[in-house]
């Protein structure tokens, strides 16, 4: 088994520590989250033991996957870690997720449990796709993505960087979004996005 850290030990880092107990080749050492007030406690089992100040000086390998939803603050860890040629982001994918062998994946991706990855898909970096998903043929999903659960989304789809799709958004075919888009909860998306801004409704409209 390898060692593996998790950063953040709050809402979605608990479902990423579960996900991890059910793959065999991980053991988990810890919690890391700056929430000072947290620091030295357990949580379903597992002890909070630093801050992402903790990861910087590592002078041997060390597995890291960070497990926040927001794509922003992903990247400013990320950036923060970066330096550290000794830490490593494996990809993090459930034991029931089906997903083709032609797929090309960055690093630091999580694929939570029963979604569906199809084939000729390009995943970039530091995506999550949360419980129940769909990605169709020839989607290409660049960095920092987070999509939330049973979001279903068509083939020959692109999505630009630090996008967040709501819980059961629908995205038809052939369809493509700039960076900086948040999708609210629903929606259906039926028409390119090309504004960056905050989108709700079917079909999606822009309110901010």
């Amino acid at each position: 088994m390898k060692d593996i850290y998790i950063i953040g030990a709050s809402d979605f880092g608990r479902e990423v520590a579960w996900l991890l107990e059910e793959l065999s080749e991980w053991n988990i050492k810890g919690f890391i989250d700056d929430n000072e007030t947290i620091q030295g406690e357990k949580i379903n089992g597992i002890t909070v033991i630093g801050t992402v100040d903790f990861l910087l000086g590592r002078k041997e390998e060390t597995n890291v996957v960070i497990a926040i939803g927001s794509p922003s603050v992903r990247s400013m860890i990320y950036e923060k870690l970066k330096f550290n040629n000794n830490i490593l982001f494996p990809n993090i994918i459930a034991k029931n997720v089906r997903i083709d062998k032609t797929i090309k994946m960055g690093i630091g991706n999580i694929i939570c449990s029963h979604s569906i990855l199809t084939v000729n898909i390009e995943l970039g970096n530091f995506n999550h796709v949360n419980l129940d998903c769909t990605v169709g043929h020839d989607v290409i999903m660049n960095d920092f993505i987070t999509v939330y659960p049973s979001v279903n989304i068509s083939g020959n789809v692109e999505i630009g960087n630090y996008c967040e799709i709501g819980t059961g958004t629908q995205i038809i075919q052939g369809k493509s979004i700039v960076d900086n888009v948040i999708i609210g909860a629903g929606a259906g998306v039926v028409k390119n996005i090309k504004e960056s801004g905050t989108y709700v409704g079917c079909p999606v409209r822009r309110i901010k």
